[in-house]
């Protein structure tokens, strides 16, 4: 596929600033895409933007990806990343970027430039833990992270599992699961004067906490240091849940 020449017919494409083979085009004043070669020139590093449009954010994202080809493209991960983005006037520190069995995009005009098509996009770092399987990746890229949002908020990676006698509620599958900060702080106040219940979470490095109320939280974790159950007031519990999807 000559890819030069595929761009060139997208609609209202131009140059995107003194950045060398890169474009910018939109289909509507809501969706703004941008676009730049790798560097052997056989794949398309692609930043999508909806709503609120900022050339510099996608010249900075596309620069960066560029110059971490090997982190955000190699094999292994169905979203890459690397540390170390910086654009003037966000809280992003990480590029990313999703493979085509991912995002899907120009799947239903072009399959063959979806083939050689990267989604990247800013990020942070907490967001990622180089382990998502493809349908961890399929649901964190399109469900969670809204990626196209350049005003967004960090969304950490979380995965959970949780049993509640005196709400009902509970998890469904065997393991921990996907799932946001904010459903885990709801369960853990949740816990409050039920007995047996539990709230297991595992942030991005793979460490895994349990949280159980017994007349009270107790909190410890999974084959680390602190392995031994330790009482912690609700307070304590919530910022240390908070900090350690930050990590």
């Amino acid at each position: 596929m000559d890819l030069q020449s595929t761009i060139a017919g997208f609609r209202n494409v131009a140059p995107l600033g003194d950045l060398e083979q890169a474009w910018q085009w939109s289909l509507n004043p809501v969706l703004h895409f941008a676009g730049a070669l790798t560097r052997d020139g056989k794949r398309l590093l692609q930043t999508n933007q909806r709503g609120k449009h900022d050339e510099n954010l996608a010249r900075a994202v596309l620069s960066f990806a560029r110059d971490h080809e090997d982190e955000l493209l190699g094999e292994g991960r169905f979203i890459g990343f690397g540390e170390g983005l910086s654009a003037p006037g966000y809280a992003f520190n990480t590029g990313a970027a999703a493979v085509p069995e991912v995002h899907g995009h120009h799947k239903a005009q072009n399959p063959q430039l979806t083939a050689v098509t990267y989604i990247v996009f800013p990020a942070y770092a907490c967001e990622f833990s180089g382990r998502e399987s493809l349908a961890e990746a399929e649901a964190r890229y399109a469900k969670m992270l809204h990626p196209a949002e350049i005003g967004r908020e960090p969304v950490p990676f979380l995965k959970m599992r949780f049993d509640n006698p005196r709400t009902g509620g509970g998890s469904n599958n065997p393991g921990r699961a996907l799932t946001s900060p904010r459903i885990l702080l709801q369960e853990i106040h949740e816990m409050e004067g039920a007995p047996g219940s539990f709230v297991e979470f595992e942030n991005r490095h793979g460490r895994v906490w349990r949280v159980e109320w017994d007349n009270g939280w107790s909190i410890a974790e999974e084959g680390g240091p602190d392995s031994a159950p330790r009482e912690i007031e609700l307070a304590e519990l919530l910022d240390f849940a908070a900090a350690r999807l930050r990590d």
